[in-house]
């Protein structure tokens, strides 16, 4: 599934996503190629059933990080001054 119907079957905003996805509460994405993501199903639809007890089976992000971050990611500030 890409993100904008993941979005749309789980209310959660990107945002909340990402956030979700770090902290382990958040099926991990794949990485479907370059600059593109999506979700098992079957791991949405395990989301869906158990929301307030989900956890991710591999603890957040590891799955889907390539080294070169993803979006939504956190990302350090840049002062320039």
């Amino acid at each position: 599934m890409r993100r904008a119907q993941v979005e749309r079957e789980t209310g959660l905003s990107r945002s909340t996503i990402y956030q979700r996805m770090k902290a382990g509460t958040f099926p991990p994405s794949v990485r479907l190629g370059a600059g593109a993501v999506g979700w098992r199903a079957a791991d949405i639809d395990a989301f869906l059933a158990s929301l307030a007890d989900y956890k991710a089976p591999d603890g957040g992000l590891e799955e889907a990080n390539d080294g070169r971050g993803l979006p939504g990611a956190h990302r350090p500030a840049v002062h320039r001054g």
